[in-house]
């Protein structure tokens, strides 16, 4: 079982598209178009996961974390969490939270152009009960 591609609506698809692309240098615009009403899509990934973004023209006021349903964040597993936070900054994006404490994983989250909270973890160990290890959280 695998996630195939999430969906997310967007404000702002050029300047999300760009989040993702720095965040994935490998992701590249898989499609685009205009759908339901008129609103312009995008699919943004490689060739096995991507991400969908549709056009919206207003935002919510609901918050990652308040008291509210929603996603709070995407977690993502990736290779080298030091240097895509290198790249994130470059870009001009700064972290919200940096967690490099715990001893089988490396942590760092942004928020993208719309608020939303993205979580990018690298796991310095592959034993499962030292990369699940909840005691130092």
């Amino acid at each position: 079982m695998r996630l195939e591609h999430a969906n997310i609506s967007s404000t702002h698809p050029e300047e999300l598209t760009h989040f993702l692309q720095t965040a994935f240098p490998d992701f590249r615009v898989r499609g685009e178009g205009s759908g339901t009403g008129g609103r312009a899509w995008r699919h943004v990934g490689n060739d096995d996961f991507y991400i969908a973004i549709t056009t919206v023209s207003e935002t919510t006021d609901r918050a990652p974390y308040s008291n509210s349903t929603g996603f709070n964040h995407l977690g993502w597993e990736v290779d080298d969490v030091v240097a895509l936070e290198a790249r994130m900054i470059d870009a001009g994006y700064t972290p919200n939270l940096k967690e490099h404490h715990h001893p089988a994983r490396l942590r760092t989250y942004f928020h993208d152009p719309d608020g939303n909270d993205w979580e990018f973890v690298q796991y310095l160990s592959e034993d499962p009960a030292e990369r699940n290890d909840y005691s130092d959280r």
